[in-house]
C-alpha cells in the first residue's frame, strides 16, 4: 500500500472501522475517505454510488455493518438481514464498478455453523446449521462474503474477506441492551459496583467456552491482510485462546472492582457452545496478536470510564 493512495474506510466510527483508522494513521497513511453515517447513507444505493462516483477510492476497508448481542438480534431480525444486504451490496458493487484497486470485507466466527468443529477451519462454512440466535446476521454476512467471491472469480476484482472473532475494546457498544457479551458485562458490572449491589446477573450457564481479541490487534491484522492476501478463500483472524463466559466474568470483576456475587440465570441464552476460529492459515503467514484478555479488559474498562462514565460521549 503507498500511503498516497484514498483509502476509504466505512463504519469509521464503529468498533472495528475507528481501530482501523488509528491503524492506518499511526502507519502514515492520512489519505483517509471518513462519512459519518448523516453524510452518506451506505444503504442507499444511489447515495453510495455517487460517493464512489465522486471520490475513486484506491483502496476499501468495510467495516460498517448493523451490530448486536443475541437480544438485539431476536429483538430486530429485519434490521440484521436488511440492513446489512443492503449495506454490502451497495458498497462492494460500487467499490468495483468504480475502479477500487482492492476491497477487504470484514465478517464474522458467527457465519460458520453451530456444531462446527473446534477450532472452526474456514472450510467450515456452509456445512451445517447455524446458530439461530444470530442467523439473521450470519446469512447477511455469508452473502457478503459471496458476492466477494463470485466478483473475484467473474471479474477478477480483488476482494478479500476476513473473520474476526468476538472483538472489544475501546469504541466499543456499550448499551445496556444492545450490546455483545464483554462491553454488556462491563457496564453491568460497573453500575453494580457504583450502586454497592449485591449480585450481577449473567445470562447462560458460564460454562460455554469463547475466543476474544483486542480490536486494535485486529486492525493489525487487517493492513497486514490488506497488503499481503489476495485470495477467493476467506481468512480467520483470532487469538487463538479461549474462556469460559464464567472465567470472563470472574476477570471482568477484577478489573472493574465489583466484589459481589456472579449469578448465572436462563442457561436457554448459552448461544453456541464452543467458538474457536482456526486462525493457523494467517499465523503462518507471520501475523499474531499482542494483547492478552487482562490487559485488553483493563484499556478498554479505562476507556468507558473517560468516554461514558464522564458523560463525554453518553451512555
Amino acid at each position: 500500500m503507498d500511503t498516497s493512495e484514498r483509502i476509504f474506510v466505512a463504519g469509521h466510527r464503529g468498533l472495528v472501522g475507528s481501530a482501523i483508522v488509528r491503524a492506518l494513521k499511526d502507519g502514515g497513511w492520512n489519505n483517509l475517505l471518513l462519512r459519518t453515517h448523516a453524510e452518506l447513507d451506505l444503504t442507499s444505493q444511489a447515495g453510495v454510488d455517487a460517493f464512489f462516483r465522486a471520490e475513486r477510492p484506491d483502496r476499501v476497508f468495510l467495516a460498517a455493518a448493523r451490530v448486536g448481542g443475541i437480544h438485539a438480534n431476536d429483538t430486530y431480525p429485519v434490521d440484521f438481514i436488511r440492513d446489512n444486504l443492503f449495506i454490502q451490496a451497495n458498497v462492494i458493487d460500487a467499490a468495483f464498478r468504480h475502479g477500487t484497486r482492492k476491497l477487504q470485507f470484514l465478517g464474522s466466527s458467527c457465519i460458520y455453523p453451530r456444531m462446527a468443529s473446534q477450532p472452526m477451519p474456514e472450510e467450515a462454512l456452509l456445512t451445517s446449521p447455524l446458530e439461530p440466535t444470530n442467523q439473521w446476521y450470519a446469512v447477511a454476512k455469508i452473502a457478503g462474503i459471496k458476492l466477494c467471491q463470485a466478483l473475484r472469480i467473474q471479474h477478477g476484482f480483488d476482494a478479500i474477506s476476513i473473520m474476526p472473532t468476538n472483538l472489544y475494546g475501546p469504541g466499543d457498544n456499550f448499551h445496556p441492551e444492545n450490546s455483545h457479551v464483554i462491553p454488556g458485562l462491563m457496564r453491568r458490572f460497573h453500575e453494580a459496583k457504583e450502586a454497592g449491589a449485591a449480585h450481577v446477573d449473567i445470562w447462560g450457564t458460564g460454562r460455554v467456552l469463547r475466543e476474544f481479541l483486542h480490536v486494535d490487534d485486529l486492525a493489525e491484522a487487517c493492513l497486514f491482510l490488506m497488503q499481503h492476501y489476495a485470495d477467493t478463500r476467506i481468512i480467520n483472524v483470532g487469538s487463538g485462546v479461549e474462556v469460559t463466559i464464567r472465567e470472563l466474568a470472574e476477570t471482568m470483576a477484577r478489573v472493574v472492582g465489583f466484589q459481589g456475587e456472579l449469578r448465572f440465570v436462563r442457561p436457554e441464552m448459552d448461544g453456541t457452545p464452543r467458538k474457536l476460529v482456526d486462525s493457523s492459515r494467517l499465523k503462518s503467514m507471520g501475523w499474531k496478536q499482542t494483547r492478552e484478555l487482562g490487559q485488553g479488559l483493563a484499556e478498554t474498562y479505562a476507556w468507558f470510564l473517560e468516554n461514558h462514565v464522564s458523560g463525554r460521549s453518553g451512555a
